[in-house]
């Protein structure tokens, strides 16, 4: 083991690239403590402005990471986690349990693929998910085709920036850089529009 771990050639930006990006969106999925969005956005930058990542890779991996991560989080609800039913009903009345029960049969694929997007929208809409049994079956594709159309999206403005710059170091902060100001700015959208909603409903 200790002669595989020495033979390794850790200065190849490949062997420490793909680990580092499967499992920082891995680990983000689950627990939001990595910035799966700029992890995505930063290798997709060095794949642009080097050969050592491939943008094609870069896409799949990211997807698989994330899909794994959103199935785990799903399947701990799922499979009947009471911290996880208790966090996904607090402050929730019977009927709206009931109502967002409703939403999933009808339209659940959309919620999913939503949540995925949406900052701070993906552990609550799994959970809920979870909580409220929605199938397997729909939840599946549902999250692969979000997971996939979240790594282009993310990947995209790595893309950019990589496409701006040479140097794959300013383009890396370019791309986290601009990973966050769209996540800034999806978030004070959001707030605006349930501010708007809260408003109309008074």
């Amino acid at each position: 083991m200790s002669t595989v771990v020495l033979a390794f050639d850790w200065s190849d930006t490949a062997n420490v690239g793909y680990p580092v990006l499967g499992g920082g969106v891995l680990l983000g999925s689950i627990i939001p403590i990595v910035p799966t969005g700029a992890v995505v956005g930063a290798a997709a930058a060095v794949a642009m402005t080097t050969g050592h990542l491939s943008l094609p890779l870069v896409l799949i991996l990211s997807t698989v990471a994330a899909f794994a991560g959103d199935v785990a989080t799903f399947g701990i609800a799922r499979l009947g986690s009471q911290a996880a039913v208790r966090w996904v009903a607090r402050g929730q009345r019977a009927d709206q349990l009931e109502k967002a029960r409703d939403q999933f049969t009808r339209r659940g694929w959309q919620i999913v693929v939503i949540g995925r997007l949406v900052p701070a929208g993906r552990i609550p809409v799994l959970l809920a998910a979870g909580a409220l049994a929605y199938p397997w079956r729909r939840l599946v594709p549902a999250s692969l085709a979000a997971c996939f159309v979240w790594a282009v999206a993310y990947a995209l403005l790595g893309v950019v920036s990589g496409g701006i710059f040479d140097s794959p170091l300013v383009a890396t902060v370019l791309a986290t850089v601009l990973v966050l100001l769209v996540t800034v700015l999806m978030n004070v959208v959001s707030r605006l529009r349930k501010r708007k909603k809260a408003g109309e409903r008074s």
